[in-house]
């Protein structure tokens, strides 16, 4: 353990500030909320302000049982000081990104040393996953902050046996289950049991998870809004949340989200990049990492988050992000010891020439994709590109090929700053066109709703955020006459007569005639 009264180097702020506004913060309102996700938590977050009712989330209406009260208590004091656009309802998740990255640094800074932990918080900010999770308005970016500060703090108490660190590891677990509910508990006490059965100090793992202070510390957090809302609501919250959401979620694909055991091997490829070549690494130094404490600590951390997601029954990408603190922090330990620029450049450089060929690659593909309005959406692509797509490409194909020539700088160092303009390029470039490409008509037309003060109808769309950018409840039924309905311009072909208020990209606001 290192003395951490020691001062932290000033060009380490200044390096972390950087990755962080490049990585969290630029662009984070220029596109559109995302449907299904952001759109929902944002429109239940709207109507909590516009209802006053602080206690219980609503989704057009309905009771929204998805996920607890935190993040949108988060949302909505961001929205009342920035009022309603997509800055404010992003702001929650780029904070608690940020916090993440400051609680790594010094995590790593406090078991190891300033250059892992600098090494460390960049990766953290900059691996591409990240860089799109934490600028999205759900519960995920702040649940995995809320999970990394009780993993660090419960690694630390079973080190070093002070009491402060599981105070710390108990309140940030009582405030993850009022984001997101049991996972906040299972993934800290399946790692930490792991790790002390491993070591043979079953007893201090005891210590920590059964001492009476710091269980009576969770649950005075915790457990209020749950039983203030069970008073509201009755059992409805409790079998919609507990079993629908979590013991079904886990049993069996919701909402078509599936995928068979292997499912996240793609996705952790990707999702790291720039830093893929150093997971081939870390299997490669298999032997030294369970021989050391710390290096075991952050395996067991990914593996444990790894397997269980690989069992469950519904499957998406943003979950591996739980257990990425694990994976970042070895990248850090063993970046200096990568050798070959090739390699540690190939995966950049081979995501870098899918881009600058993305709408040739788009175009082969529609004739093979089945529904109308995703062919419709897609087509416009070339058109929606910005006029910096292919210089800014362009030129870090070039820079990367600099890079795997250049031999004066440290090849990790080089790497690190790879990934922050990755992430920037995201943000400024990628972000903005796929939004625009699929959200951008139903912000559009919403507005156009708005302004006019139109009361809609939906048909054949789950797209909440037009219920965040109208700001009205909107009702999804079958059309009736003089109805105004926002749907797929692939069912115009089933209504006799309409008028067309607006059509874009396959989505199309109309009056109905008859």
């Amino acid at each position: 353990m290192q003395d951490i009264s020691r001062p932290i180097p000033s060009a380490h702020y200044a390096l972390l500030a950087v990755a962080v506004f490049a990585c969290f913060f630029i662009g984070i309102g220029g596109f559109p909320l995302f449907d299904l996700d952001e759109g929902a938590f944002s429109e239940a977050t709207r109507e909590m302000l516009a209802s006053g009712n602080y206690l219980s989330t609503y989704l057009n209406g309905e009771p929204r049982y998805d996920k607890p009260i935190l993040i949108y208590w988060l949302q909505a004091a961001s929205v009342h000081l920035f009022g309603i656009s997509e800055f404010a309802f992003r702001l929650p998740s780029a904070l608690a990104g940020s916090a993440w990255v400051i609680l790594t640094y010094l995590f790593v800074r406090r078991v190891a040393n300033d250059r892992q932990a600098l090494a460390a918080g960049i990766i953290t900010a900059s691996a591409l996953a990240v860089s799109v999770i934490v600028k999205v308005a759900t519960a995920d970016a702040l649940l995995n902050l809320l999970i990394s500060a009780t993993l660090f703090s419960a690694y630390l108490f079973l080190r070093l046996r002070e009491r402060n660190y599981l105070y710390f590891a108990f309140a940030a677990m009582g405030l993850g289950f009022l984001t997101k509910g049991p996972v906040a508990v299972i993934i800290p006490g399946l790692v930490t049991f792991l790790y002390s059965a491993l070591r043979r100090d079953l007893k201090g793992w005891l210590a920590l998870a059964l001492d009476w202070r710091g269980i009576a510390l969770f649950f005075a957090l915790a457990a209020p809004w749950y039983v203030v809302q069970y008073l509201v609501e009755g059992d409805g919250f409790f079998r919609g949340f507990f079993l629908k959401h979590n013991v079904d979620r886990f049993s069996a694909p919701m909402e078509s989200h599936s995928g068979n055991f292997f499912y996240y091997v793609p996705v952790l490829l990707l999702s790291v990049l720039p830093y893929t070549t150093m997971l081939f690494k870390l299997l490669a130094q298999g032997p030294r990492i369970v021989k050391d404490d710390l290096q075991l600590f952050l395996l067991l951390w990914f593996a444990t988050v790894f397997v269980i997601f690989s069992f469950s029954g519904t499957k998406l990408p943003h979950y591996l992000i739980y257990g990425y603190s694990g994976v970042f922090i070895l990248m850090a330990i063993y970046l200096d010891e990568l050798r070959s620029r090739l390699l540690a450049f190939l995966p950049l450089l081979l995501l870098l020439a899918a881009l600058l060929f993305l709408p040739q690659l788009i175009e082969a593909a529609i004739p093979h994709i089945h529904k109308p309005y995703y062919q419709e959406m897609l087509a416009a692509t070339r058109q929606s590109l910005s006029r910096w797509y292919y210089p800014f490409f362009t030129g870090f194909v070039l820079l990367t090929l600099y890079f795997m020539v250049e031999k004066r700088f440290a090849l990790g160092a080089k790497l690190l700053a790879s990934g922050v303009i990755l992430a920037a390029g995201f943000s400024l470039l990628l972000l903005p066109l796929f939004g625009g490409l699929q959200q951008g008509p139903i912000k559009e037309a919403a507005l156009l709703a708005r302004d006019r003060g139109y009361t809609v109808v939906m048909w054949g769309l789950n797209m909440p955020s037009f219920s965040v950018y109208s700001q009205r409840i909107v009702e999804k039924r079958d059309p009736r006459r003089g109805d105004i309905v926002i749907t797929q311009t692939s069912r115009l072909g089933e209504l006799r007569a309409y008028e067309t208020l607006y059509s874009k990209n396959g989505i199309a606001l109309i009056r109905v005639s008859e």
